[in-house]
């Protein structure tokens, strides 16, 4: 089984290198055979080529078996036309990773932003390929636009095909846990889109009668997590909904630094940190790998499952496993969580771990 590693910008590389130090870790313990080849985006690419991500790279992505992709700066970045591609849409829109999956849950060692009792598991299934992200809506050109100087217009695409395939994904992710998706919209004001969306979940909920469905707006989803979290399972949203409930679930589990995340196709997978780049902390030795620890684990699992090879699903959940053995231990986490380790030997820890269990 052959990863390609892109490392990135700002803490990408750091936080890339314990990823794959811990998957390097497990793949011994459970004799996986993985083979690792890296390449450049971001800013180290458009120093060397004049652009964040190359055609080639995108395509020799498509010959592997998993990806792991380190953050990116794409704020920093300059214009399109200057070589300042968006890494992550092209990789969702050029090898059709539609299914964004952003798990979250409380850990009862690790404080939490909720209120006293309250607990969470659950994961936002977050379609990455079309929504209100200009980037990713037309066949040429760009969805955003500026008639005059004092009106700017963005256009939101909402398709059945991306809209049935995400729930479907939904649905089949909630088999495997406690039965139940609720479906995130705005219909009542975006009465098209977000209307063609919940009819899409609902149809595909015919297909699952074990499932529970529900819905609700977007506005009072963010209510219901910090109120009772414990309701959800599986939540299924548009792009632009499950970028920010995803963040938001995650930071009041216990740190956005914590939440794995990738990125999959029907048939490829890529292992993305749910976090940003970080700058200001590159090279000093202070990030949370957690986030891209726990989304290699994620990779490793879908190639498990995707190739027949139940030893990468054991690997998977031994990373898991680990990684909730140190972070029990105050001194073994990171500064943002209080601890005093640095990135490296967070890293350490959990490898170790990993080897040891």
């Amino acid at each position: 089984m052959k990863i390609i590693v892109l490392p990135g910008d700002g803490i990408g590389p750091e936080i890339v290198a314990e990823a794959v130090r811990v998957v390097q870790a497990a793949g011994e313990r459970f004799a996986l055979g993985l083979e690792f080849d890296y390449d450049e985006v971001g800013f180290a690419s458009l120093e060397k080529y004049g652009t964040t991500l190359r055609d080639e790279v995108l395509e020799k992505a498509k010959t592997y078996d998993g990806i792991i992709l380190g953050t990116q700066s794409h704020a920093d970045y300059p214009k399109p036309e200057e070589g300042g591609r968006n890494v992550s849409a092209a990789f969702r829109v050029g090898l059709d990773l539609y299914a964004n999956v952003r798990p979250a849950r409380s850990r009862p060692f690790i404080p939490t932003q909720m209120k006293e009792g309250r607990t969470m598991d659950l994961v936002i299934m977050r379609e990455a390929t079309e929504g209100f992200y200009p980037d990713r809506n037309m066949t040429r050109g760009w969805a955003e636009l500026m008639p005059s100087p004092d009106m700017a217009i963005s256009l939101r695409k909402i398709t059945r095909r991306c809209s049935e395939r995400i729930a479907r994904r939904a649905f089949e992710w909630a088999m495997t846990r406690r039965k139940k998706v609720t479906a995130i919209h705005k219909a009542n004001s975006f009465h098209m889109t977000d209307g063609l969306f919940l009819e899409c979940v609902r149809d595909v909920g015919k297909e699952f009668p074990e499932v529970e469905l529900d819905d609700l707006l977007v506005d009072a989803s963010t209510a219901h997590l910090i109120r009772t979290p414990e309701r959800f399972d599986v939540m299924v949203a548009t792009n632009f909904y499950g970028d920010i409930l995803s963040d938001l679930a995650s930071e009041m589990s216990g740190s956005l630094g914590l939440a794995g995340s990738m990125m999959a196709s029907d048939t490829h997978c890529c292992a993305q940190a749910q976090h940003g780049s970080a700058p200001a902390l590159a090279g000093l030795d202070r990030a949370n790998p957690t986030s891209m620890i726990l989304s290699a684990a994620m990779l490793l699992q879908w190639m498990g499952e995707h190739h027949g090879k139940p030893a990468l699903c054991a690997a998977a959940k031994a990373i898991e496993g680990a990684v909730d053995r140190v972070l029990e231990h105050p001194g073994c986490r990171t500064a943002d969580l209080g601890g005093p380790a640095g990135c490296k030997a967070f890293g350490e820890y959990v490898a170790q771990e990993v080897s040891a269990a």
